[in-house]
């Protein structure tokens, strides 16, 4: 029995001894932004009828082939921000009749309707500068939705254009938050100075 002791007292003191640590994952972390400085100039590319404000940070990307197929205007482009990889997708459309204005005004609200699965908010902000003949309406998307920032402008008579801000990440809005904000003064900028040529 006192041979079972001695056995049994170094093995009771060696396991009491051993201490459990709890092994923690670390928390996740997200890259630090670092901002370009906020700076303009116009937009000037000669396959488009009107101008604006652009981020000098933003680079213009003629946009010639929509699904393997030319768009139905030369002037379609995106915006990119490879600092912020975001990107604003833009598409021209002349105004032929009321019945075609009418259809590209519902298709507006049909592409930012189809992020009410995962939004939750969406802001109608009413653009109208009879001065300049720019009315149209911004849409804020809030919540986990794909694209945060869309709009379309027109002079209601000739000229629709449409304009809708992707990041090419997932689609985190805590992470997102501070870069989306920083891109829609941009884009509140762009908004603010279009205007016709």
């Amino acid at each position: 029995m006192t041979r079972i002791l001695y056995f049994l007292l170094p093995v009771l003191l060696f396991l009491s001894a051993c201490d459990e640590t709890v092994v923690a994952p670390k928390p996740r972390a997200y890259p630090r932004v670092i901002y370009p400085e906020k700076a303009y100039k116009p937009f000037t590319e000669g396959y488009c009828g009107f101008t604006f404000e652009q981020p000098v940070y933003a680079q213009v990307e003629h946009d010639t082939t929509f699904f393997d197929e030319k768009p139905a205007n030369d002037c379609w482009f995106n915006l990119f921000v490879p600092q912020l990889n975001a990107k604003l997708y833009c598409s021209y459309y002349p105004i032929g009749s009321r019945k075609e204005f009418d259809k590209l005004v519902a298709d507006a609200y049909e592409m930012t309707n189809k992020h009410n699965v995962k939004a939750s908010f969406i802001e109608e902000i009413p653009v109208s500068r009879p001065a300049e003949k720019v009315y149209g309406i911004v849409f804020h998307v809030e919540g986990a939705a794909a694209s945060t920032y869309q709009f379309f402008l027109s002079d209601s008579t000739r000229n629709f254009v449409r304009g809708s801000l992707y990041f090419n990440t997932q689609a985190r809005p805590d992470s997102l938050a501070p870069v989306v904000d920083f891109m829609r003064q941009d884009l509140e900028r762009m908004v603010n100075t279009f205007q016709w040529k």
